[in-house]
């Protein structure tokens, strides 16, 4: 038998386009849809509110209450809820765990206290306080209503 000889073909060279993968992985990623935010689902069985610009999410757990608190970037305490509460300050005490962001508390004799998360929080009544820089805070408290200052031991105004 009579070995057929091989065409070779010459391959032309084609030129691609370059890629410019900044700019289709900026669009991939606009088009996914976000991550879910665990921190910021709806959380079953809550009693939901909003109340000076702060949305309030309550819990009953045994004799306590579990709330989660977000506050929107801006907040003032002193700004928002003076004129709903009647008082100059914040009279209701602060125990539980900032999830996110960072707040800034000062009391009437002039101390102050910065949180940043993840933190652990107690902030005795009589403070005024805000969220500083541009992310929401997010922080989950555990209280008793009216008896949280005496069920948790803190003191019923802040002192030195």
């Amino acid at each position: 038998m009579a070995k057929k000889a091989k065409k070779s073909k010459a391959r032309k060279a084609v030129k691609k386009p370059a890629r410019k993968p900044a700019r289709k992985a900026a669009a991939r990623k606009a088009s996914r849809p976000k991550a879910h935010d665990a921190l910021l689902a709806p959380i079953k069985g809550a009693t939901v509110r909003e109340i000076g610009g702060v949305m309030l999410e309550v819990v009953p757990a045994g004799a306590a209450r579990v709330k989660r608190m977000i506050y929107p970037p801006g907040f003032k305490w002193s700004s928002a809820m003076k004129s709903i509460v009647g008082t100059d300050r914040c009279m209701h005490a602060h125990v539980g765990f900032l999830a996110r962001g960072e707040i800034h508390i000062e009391y009437a004799d002039g101390c102050v206290e910065e949180y940043k998360a993840p933190q652990v929080v107690a902030i005795d009544p009589g403070h005024d306080g805000w969220v500083v820089g541009r992310e929401p805070v997010i922080l989950i408290e555990f209280d008793f209503e009216g008896d949280t200052v005496s069920r948790l031991g803190m003191r019923t105004e802040h002192g030195h």
